[in-house]
Formats: structure tokens, sequence, C-alpha cells
């Protein structure tokens, strides 16, 4: 009881992916309640960020990753894309970049 510490470098990765992936999954709720003000290039990067999520999002969280990223594509009129991977610390400036756009703060 009391305290927890992340101590070694392997839950620190986890405790980052987990901040992220909750960001990143709030911030796409937040695009899908204004999807109708959004321009397509807006939608787009949404689209990205969500394929962008998808290598950290285990589980059925990963396999709607990609339902989200594909509607978000479709309603910017752009095919599916391959994105590459991103670390960690790119996804975040990626959200907060987003966040910005949408007017969202935390």
């Amino acid at each position: 009881m009391g305290v927890h510490r992340i101590t070694s470098e392997v839950a620190k990765y986890y405790a980052a992916r987990e901040r992220v992936l909750g960001s990143g999954i709030t911030l796409l709720g937040y695009a899908s309640e204004k999807v109708n003000e959004l321009s397509k290039e807006d939608l787009e990067a949404f689209g990205d960020l969500a394929a962008s999520l998808l290598p950290h999002a285990p589980g059925y969280a990963g396999k709607l990753i990609v339902v989200v990223a594909r509607l978000f594509w479709a309603l910017a009129g752009v095919g599916v894309k391959e994105i590459g991977f991103k670390d960690i610390e790119e996804l975040e400036k990626q959200i907060e970049e987003l966040k910005k756009k949408l007017g969202v703060e935390e």
C-alpha cells in the first residue's frame, strides 16, 4: 500500500504506452464528436493518428483502431494508407498538435 513507483525500463515504457493510448483514444473520441466541423486534412490526420496507435494497442483495442483509422480516412476521401511505426515520443507530439487543432485542453 502507499506509493507505487515505476522503476524498471519495461514498467516505464508500459506506463508511457498506456498514457499515450489513453490520450490518443480520448482525442479520437473528441474528433468523432466534431466530425462534421473538421476539414478533410484534419480527418486524414486523425486517421493517421489512429493508424499510428495500432502497433501500441493490444487486443480488441488494436482491432478497433484499424476500423477507426479507415473510417476517418473514408470521411477524408483518401484510401487506406500504410503508416510506419512511431515511437511513444513521436505519438505524444502528434497528439499534442492535434489537440491544439481541435481546441482540446487537458
